[in-house]
């Protein structure tokens, strides 16, 4: 038994899912990888644990409303219509609207918050979810194969309790989803080795250093084709190493993508399977709380290699296991040596042929040697609960809902779909950067895309503007790079009318957007008023399913006593329903 307590977050569920016939992401890497563990006896070390699926609440936390909404009703035969001919939320080829793709998501996210639970618990010192690592992910939209950023959320939960997290990045991609969240802050240290040049994301040079508060506080380590285990260790353990005697953190986040190993089909990398595991073995050592995630890896049977010889580094039994293969279901993919190995290849080591690593290990050291020591967060209470949780969100999965409480939940979630349809894109066409959009003056740009260059930045309700600077996107700033084919492809800037989706797009004329605020001029006590608007617009929709050809405001005051609806003089004239079937019917369900 390992004398580290280890907590294992595995869904059965998650093997079962693809992103398409022929593309590399394969979410059944995972179930290979489970299966191999589990014939090398280690899940009687761990406690193991299938996560609670993570809610759209849960994932609006960091992610928009829109975005999460989207991905929670996109299908494959509508993901042309939902992203606009492909111009929102999924752009490219490289994030397709797969089936179940929400599901996979929760999961994802689900597995990678219960570990950051885990451990501020403090009932586990070291969480493993290979599920998790989507580093790429956006706030409002998906990049790199990657939809939700889960990564953010189980930091932002660690956050709860710790005053400081490490994340440290290995996948031969730059982690930009999980810096740009971060850039502005000083609680998070985000480290990324990565593959820079000509390649996917395009982002990472060591000049990229966070903004504001967090300015020092983003550590990037561009590296060349080919490393070596050697020469990566060179770099990755004096860096870390100075990281944990500055910064100090109290709990860290590794981030294994495996497509920095030899001969995986998108990385670039010379990595062995004992070279990639020495970090999570280095880090081991620190005796700090540690969350090992998943990540890139586009060579099934070397990923699962890897993830499980990590596995039993977390156990600290990676001397004992034999590295002679034991029989599994998938023991025939491993031919034709059978081997938990992943041996190096013929690869140059440009770093080490051009003499580029000494420089980047000496420019992120000087840059940590600038930092004034570890940040202070102000003493608090932590909460025990969420706000959500305290105000009761999410009981009615657990104890189910009465019919009472489904009529009322019916009645305000077709109310506030009321409210998007007499929005516009006022606020959306704003030109002021939210936090992280404008945080970066590297030569890249990078700082600057379509979305980010024209949102708005929500701070305690208001929008702030940086530095009263707007921005003017270029050609270059409307470009994003693919991760299959590595081609920049152009992305346009948002239109007028288009507010990325909203729920019920129903287009009216201009105004301000607004949130359960009455449509109307009389207020929300003056419910009449309101329930006659509602049923006004409910006699529009066929097949809404309320029955009796009543509309939802009559239906709703039979709930609650009153006596009906008021007239209503200038709320507009009766919709046409054959004109709004599809978008009301895709934004009431539940």
């Amino acid at each position: 038994m390992s004398k580290r307590k280890v907590a294992y977050y595995y869904d059965t569920d998650v093997g079962a899912y693809t992103y398409g016939l022929g593309h590399p992401m394969k979410p059944h890497r995972i179930r290979v990888t489970h299966d191999l563990v589990t014939a090398y006896g280690m899940l009687d070390m761990m406690h193991v644990l299938r996560p609670k699926r993570a809610t759209p609440e849960v994932m609006s936390s960091f992610h928009t409303d829109e975005y999460v909404h989207f991905l929670n009703s996109v299908t494959p035969e509508t993901a042309e219509k939902m992203t606009y001919q492909g111009t929102r939320f999924l752009v490219g080829e490289d994030n397709p609207a797969f089936e179940g793709v929400f599901e996979f998501c929760s999961i994802s996210a689900g597995g990678t918050i219960g570990a950051a639970q885990r451990l501020t618990s403090g009932a586990a010192d070291i969480a493993i979810n290979w599920a998790g690592g989507l580093h790429h992910a956006k706030k409002r939209e998906a990049s790199g194969f990657c939809y939700i950023n889960d990564i953010v959320l189980g930091i932002l939960e660690l956050l709860r309790t710790y005053p400081r997290v490490l994340y440290i990045d290995i996948d031969c991609h730059h982690g930009d989803g999980v810096e740009e969240a971060f850039y502005t802050s000083d609680r998070v240290m985000t480290c990324s080795f990565h593959k820079f040049g000509e390649y996917f994301p395009g982002t990472g040079t060591q000049e990229d250093k966070g903004r504001g508060k967090g300015k020092g506080y983003a550590v990037n380590v561009p590296l060349k084709d080919g490393i070596t285990d050697e020469a990566f260790k060179s770099v990755f353990e004096p860096v870390i190493a100075k990281i944990l005697d500055v910064y100090r953190p109290s709990a860290v986040v590794l981030q294994c993508g495996a497509d920095s190993l030899a001969g995986d089909k998108l990385g670039c990398f010379n990595l062995t399977m004992h070279g990639h595991a020495s970090c999570v073995t280095f880090l081991r050592k620190q005796n700090i709380p540690l969350i090992l995630l998943g990540g890139g890896g586009y060579t099934v049977k070397n990923v699962a290699r890897t993830w499980t010889y990590e596995t039993a580094c977390a156990l600290g039994i990676e001397n004992e296991i034999d590295p002679n293969l034991p029989f599994n279901q998938y023991f025939e993919w491993f031919g034709p040596r059978y081997r938990l190995e992943v041996p190096e290849n013929n690869m140059d080591d440009l770093n080490v042929k051009e003499g580029s690593l000494d420089t980047v290990r000496a420019m992120a050291l000087e840059q940590l040697q600038q930092l004034s020591g570890a940040p202070s967060v102000a003493m608090q209470d932590v909460p025990r609960e969420s706000v959500m949780q305290h105000l009761g969100f999410g009981k009615d999965e657990e104890e189910g809902r009465d019919e009472l409480d489904e009529r009322l939940a019916q009645h305000a979630r077709y109310v506030y779909n009321l409210q998007e349809t007499d929005t516009a894109t006022e606020d959306s066409s704003s030109s002021d950067s939210w936090d992280s959009d404008e945080s970066s003056t590297s030569q890249n740009n990078w700082r600057r895309g379509p979305y980010r260059s024209s949102s708005a930045s929500r701070i305690n309700g208001r929008y702030a503007n940086h530095n009263n600077h707007q921005p003017h996107p270029t050609t270059a700033e409307r470009k994003r790079m693919s991760l299959l084919t590595g081609q920049y492809y152009d992305i346009p800037l948002r239109e007028e009318g288009f507010a990325h989706y909203d729920g019920a797009a129903l287009l009216v004329k201009p105004m301000r957007r607004r949130f359960f605020q009455s449509v109307l001029s009389a207020g929300w006590d003056d419910v009449g008023v309101v329930d006659a608007a509602v049923g006004m617009r409910a006699g529009a929709v066929n097949g809404f399913g309320y029955g009796n050809g009543r509309g939802v405001g009559e239906e709703m005051m039979r709930v609650v006593g009153g006596d009906g609806g008021a007239g209503i003089d200038g709320y507009g004239e009766e919709d046409d329903g054959e004109d709004y079937d599809d978008d009301v019917a895709m934004s009431v369900e539940s």
